[in-house]
């Protein structure tokens, strides 16, 4: 099993991408610590792992709030006595208006938590890393960090940052045996999310949600989304030692839509 022995802190794992890494993960051997808002969600996530011999444990919690934050990472660290896997990828896309109508508070949050928890959850993690000389940090960014979109100007931003933190991250880490990289999923049509964003992005545009998606993915090589088990495949590889060699990239799991 590619992930036997370690541990793996997951945010955003009660659905969707999340849940299908931490899913994956536990498959290939790894303990499993969830975290995300809904307890239910995570409650049922757990509930699959074990049910199929896996290890896991959850904690709720809102990743905007350093205090939630610093105490999952205690927890986990409770629970598993490490953290060898940590995976940045809870997320929350915000408003869908321009930057001229972009509500401060909720920009902040937005910022909050996507590249400020995963500031904070890195730092919690690396001293324990650097001590056993080995550990991975994912970085969950998106096709938004290196493509322009209307309408999501602090999930963009939040995104690109990532992609910032994973490069200063990976530079400080490497010789500390530590990897740090990230991966830059295109549209994942079956999350909540997605959908959510599909459905308000037809109404602005005043077309079906039918055919706000059709025009989207024609605009992407394969011409489908993503499925949230690519990802966690991708996230898989980038996790383990198949990778061992890749320190501070960014990799598109988009289907064709962005080149660099």
């Amino acid at each position: 099993m590619l992930l036997e022995n370690k541990v793996a802190l997951i945010t955003g794992s009660g659905r969707g991408i999340g849940r299908a890494m931490a899913l994956l993960f536990a498959q290939e051997g790894a303990a499993v610590f969830l975290t995300a808002r809904t307890g239910s969600e995570l409650a049922a996530v757990e509930k699959e792992i074990t049910s199929q011999g896996g290890m896991a444990a959850h904690a709720t919690a809102d990743l905007t709030l350093e205090m939630d934050v610093e105490r999952v990472f205690s927890v986990a660290e409770k629970k598993f006595g490490r953290v060898d896997i940590l995976v940045n990828n809870a997320g929350h896309y915000g408003p869908v208006v321009p930057v001229e109508e972009y509500p401060l508070d909720e920009f902040d949050k937005v910022i909050a938590v996507h590249l400020r928890a995963a500031f904070l959850l890195s730092k919690l993690s690396l001293p324990g890393m650097y001590a056993r000389k080995s550990g991975v940090i994912l970085n969950v960014s998106s096709l938004s960090a290196k493509a322009a979109f209307p309408w999501g100007s602090a999930y963009a931003a939040a995104k690109a940052g990532l992609l910032g933190l994973t490069r200063y991250t990976a530079a400080e880490a490497a010789r500390n045996g530590v990897r740090v990289n990230a991966l830059c999923p295109g549209p994942v049509t079956e999350t909540a999310m997605s959908k959510e964003l599909g459905n308000t992005l037809a109404k602005r545009l005043n077309v079906s949600p039918e055919e706000q998606l059709k025009g989207f993915l024609g605009s992407i090589l394969q011409g489908r989304g993503q499925t949230a088990m690519e990802i966690a495949q991708a996230a898989l590889f980038l996790c383990s030692d198949m990778s061992s060699a890749m320190v501070g990239q960014s990799i598109n799991v988009d289907g064709g839509a962005a080149f660099y």
